[in-house]
């Protein structure tokens, strides 16, 4: 991940997202232009009042007045609608990019994303995405009304003469266009380190709360606390850097704008002496350039704040665009559970070999045990199995066909998958278990329970399973967790059951009661059993002893 890209293409594919709401877009860029121009006649209007007042003008001053009085109400209307309508737009795609950065991270996880910081995840989820509020409702329909716009105020001021529409051309060009490039050269790359360090806090903080035990036990808690600090500070001087960059920007646009402004009043004057032009052309078009270079200095100010931006849309699409370790299978024909097999497999971790030319065999209705060491590849050997990585070489079967062709769903159907860290979400005990099968009556949820030896603690509960298990199931010890995964893989009911040391954080007389569960749910059940204990091993038909990845 983390891939650099230039900011023309993420604006670029950011821009694309919008394509569903073109409509809305559409709307808010002509209410944005019909409001600037109104502000903008507001003082053309003034200034023939004042050609009314010199002679210069026969227009009435009443009539003046009153189309002055109307473009302030229309101003006012239209500037609310159009920031009304860029914010629907804004907050409608961000809940879109939600949607679509948590499939791509389903269809990431877990190879792409195991190892990776959750609080990271988190930063982009969160404020990376909630950066893009500024591209969506700030950005697009402000630079299509600033180019519309100032092509029209360089048509009407080149009504009086040709040269003075050039010359406001080009102010319109070099603030609107130039300037930004300007901003963002100076910003550099400080955008994107802005992001990764705010993520990498983000991390950190997380990493801290989630330990805080420990660290309060062994402590930790000041130095834990001098780094956060230490972090904190370095990500407080990288802003302070792009908030310099933006008042360098800030004070380089107003003296070009002021430097155009008074090159248009030497100009129109200059002509007027010359005889090029009447008074009107020089009162009018240097009050039009007065009072038109809002839309392009809103697109100046942007240049370093759309540094921070881009880096967060960066981050954003490194997600989307990023390709699965494990592509999704569809369309093959359905396929039932008739027993698993490993052929001579192999597999790697970022070049690291875990499994060499591994092969086991799991009849179906049988228990088969495998024992070894921490590192050993037990673990791995399961994931492969479910398909959440690929084997690099032999292959992995379920009913004789690899599961590389065998359809996602109907794997996920066929296989039961309980890991060493049962994770919990801060809902009701009951939503938890529910996961394994969102349409399960209270009274398979109980059944599970009572076979997972976990019914009568939480009857013992004052809510029952109705009681919230805070947040990654902090409130319940590690034993009522394991159990809780296990009453998970029970409601699930699929006919091949992975277990990943289900019972290591379980003491020998509960352990004792999962067994007993197991040997009594193996009818019309395959079960792939890893543990360390001998003792749980026992309930094994066969048991296989892997070593530096290879079956001994």
């Amino acid at each position: 991940m983390n891939k650099q890209r230039s900011g023309f293409r993420v604006m670029a594919r950011l821009v694309g997202l919008v394509r569903p709401l073109g409509g809305y877009m559409t709307l808010a860029v002509l209410m944005g232009l019909a409001g600037h121009l109104c502000a903008a006649f507001l003082t053309i209007l003034g200034g023939y009042g004042l050609l009314a007042v010199l002679g210069e003008s026969s227009v009435r001053l009443t009539v003046l007045f009153g189309g002055m009085l109307a473009l302030a109400v229309l101003r006012g209307v239209l500037r609310y609608a159009e920031q009304g309508c860029n914010h629907f737009i804004a907050f409608k795609l961000l809940a879109l990019l939600r949607e679509k950065v948590f499939a791509a991270l389903r269809r990431l996880c877990p190879a792409k994303l195991d190892g990776r910081d959750k609080g990271d995840l988190i930063a982009l989820i969160t404020s990376d995405i909630e950066l893009l509020e500024v591209f969506y409702a700030h950005t697009i329909s402000p630079a299509l009304i600033a180019l519309l716009f100032s092509a029209g105020m360089a048509a009407f001021i080149g009504s009086f003469d040709r040269r003075l529409g050039l010359l406001a051309a080009a102010a319109y060009g070099v603030v609107g266009l130039a300037m930004p490039l300007v901003a963002a050269r100076w910003s550099g790359e400080e955008g994107m380190r802005f992001r990764t360090q705010s993520g990498e806090l983000s991390a950190f903080v997380l990493e801290s709360l989630r330990g805080l035990p420990e660290i309060l036990q062994f402590g930790q808690g000041q130095a834990r606390l001098a780094e956060m600090n230490r972090r904190t500070d370095a990500l407080s001087q990288r802003e302070e850097k792009l908030k310099q960059a933006a008042g360098r920007n800030t004070a380089l646009t107003n003296t070009v704008v002021l430097g155009f402004d008074l090159a248009m009043l030497f100009c129109s004057a200059g002509l007027y002496q010359s005889g090029a032009v009447s008074f009107a052309g020089v009162l009018i078009p240097t009050l039009a350039l007065f009072s038109s270079f809002g839309p392009v200095i809103a697109l100046a100010a942007l240049g370093s704040t759309l540094q921070n931006t881009f880096a967060a849309g960066n981050r954003v699409l490194d997600i989307l665009e990023e390709i699965p370790a494990v592509q999704p299978v569809e369309g093959r024909p359905a396929a039932g559970f008739a027993g698993a097999e490993a052929k001579n497999v192999s597999f790697s971790y970022e070049g690291e070999e875990v499994l060499r030319d591994l092969s086991l065999s799991v009849p179906q209705r049988a228990v088969i045990g495998i024992v070894g060491s921490s590192g050993s590849g037990r673990s791995t050997l399961l994931k492969l199995f479910m398909r959440f990585w690929q084997t690099r070489q032999g292959s992995v079967e379920l009913s004789g066909r690899s599961v590389d062709e065998i359809n996602t769903e109907d794997l996920r159907r066929m296989e039961g998958y309980v890991t060493q860290e049962t994770h919990l979400f801060r809902d009701s005990i009951k939503n938890n278990l529910r996961i394994a099968k969102l349409d399960a009556t209270d009274a398979e949820i109980e059944a599970a329970c009572k076979k997972a030896s976990v019914h009568e603690f939480i009857q013992s509960l004052p809510q029952g399973y109705d009681t919230p298990v805070g947040e990654l199931g902090d409130t319940l010890s590690g034993g009522q967790r394991q159990r809780l995964g296990l009453a998970r893989a029970f409601l699930h009911d699929a006919p091949f059951l992975l277990l990943d040391e289900p019972t290591s954080n379980l003491d020998s007389l509960n352990e004792a009661v999962i067994l007993r569960s197991l040997q009594k749910e193996r009818a019309g059940k395959t079960i792939l059993l890893v543990s360390h204990r001998l003792s749980t091993l026992g309930a094994a038909d066969k048991i296989y002893s892997v070593e530096n990845g290879r079956v001994s």
